[in-house]
């Protein structure tokens, strides 16, 4: 690259820096919304001592003359991870209906009054939390009634960084921020330009095509470093989340993942002349990593015949391997192939949209 195509790429990128600078919707997108997902989520899932289980007991089950009554509440108030609430018959159909409480518990006793009363469990199977409820709830109470195990045990009980789900969601978070900077921040501003008649006088100008668009893709990469150290940095002060793995191929994959999604995302913005279809376009290309890359869960929990499908969505293989550097400590051996694969889809889109881009 001579002298005058050098200068003629780096006013392309002073003006691109320039112009997301003097955007503040657009540093609000980048580095604050990661930030307040980071902090919501991880408020919300923080790992805690113990998780409160929401049961419900039928109150007509309960005579305050009958022994069982007594045995079946004290045993149950007494243990700190149940909530216990005496209701209604319909009263506790619609509290498990609606997500308030995960187990329903109904005590009958034969008509002599022997205290051997039989427990009915009302649940969700498809719920985890409403079958873990169940099966805790009636350990409780067979020991309370006489029940002996056969064989001894004994919890073990651990709490380390890497386990929780702060853990697993800031790899996502961030994967899920280098999607929507490439494909917001270089898609959507390519057709901006685009509209405001401005990519043809950028054509009148002694510059090379080229340069314009590296610049396009050179400017995000600018901007994805920062944005990544904020998230990290705030994530390991308030939550504990380390990186296992080495922090240079952890950066070398945040780097290929922002160079991905600028290719993709000015692939996208190629064609496109209006808002509403590089907004569509743009949803209709994110909207299944959003769903299906495993951002807030594991992608894993899809069905085995849709498989083939996720693991072929670009925002799965960049976050799978974010988290096995972050998680698992892998290293460049490792996450090769991911690396590969990522960077494939990068320049192969880059190279499809230098052909396809339209600058009228």
């Amino acid at each position: 690259m001579d002298d005058h195509s050098l200068n003629s790429f780096w006013q392309l990128l002073v003006t691109r820096v320039r112009t997301f600078v003097r955007e503040p919707a657009a540093v609000f997108w980048v580095y604050a919304f990661p930030l307040i997902m980071v902090f919501s989520l991880g408020t919300a899932f923080r790992s805690e001592r113990l998780e409160v289980v929401a049961v419900d007991v039928i109150e007509p089950a309960f005579d305050v003359e009958s022994p069982s009554s007594d045995l079946v509440m004290s045993a149950l108030t007494v243990h700190e991870h149940f909530r216990v609430q005496v209701s209604s018959g319909d009263e506790a159909k619609r509290r498990l209906r609606t997500g308030k409480t995960e187990l329903i518990v109904t005590v009958t006793e034969d008509s002599k009054g022997i205290v051997s009363p039989q427990f009915n469990y009302t649940f969700d199977p498809t719920r985890p939390g409403s079958l873990v409820a169940r099966n805790s709830i009636n350990d409780v109470l067979q020991r309370t009634f006489g029940r002996e195990d056969p064989i001894s045990t004994a919890d073990n009980e651990v709490s380390q960084s890497g386990s929780r789900y702060i853990d697993f969601l800031v790899p996502g978070l961030i994967g899920m921020g280098l999607m929507g900077g490439g494909m917001w921040g270089v898609g959507f501003a390519t057709v901006d330009l685009r509209i405001r008649k401005l990519l043809k006088r950028f054509v009148a100008t002694p510059m090379k095509r080229t340069h314009f668009l590296a610049a396009m893709i050179c400017s995000r990469l600018m901007f994805t470093v920062p944005e990544v150290v904020i998230i990290l940095l705030c994530s390991r002060y308030f939550f504990g989340v380390g990186i296992q793995g080495n922090v240079w191929v952890f950066g070398l994959l945040i780097l290929a993942g922002a160079l991905q999604f600028a290719g993709i995302g000015l692939l996208v913005a190629s064609r496109a002349s209006t808002v509403e279809t590089v907004s569509g376009l743009m949803n209709a290309v994110m909207m299944p990593m959003w769903i299906a890359s495993g951002i807030f869960f594991s992608a894993d929990r899809f069905p085995d015949a849709v498989q083939p499908i996720v693991k072929c969505l670009p925002l799965t293989t960049l976050i799978d391997a974010l988290r096995r550097v972050m998680l698992e400590g892998a290293g460049i051996s490792q996450i090769g192939l991911s690396l590969l694969i990522i960077l494939t889809w990068g320049f192969g889109c880059f190279g499809l949209a230098l052909k396809l881009f339209r600058w009228q």
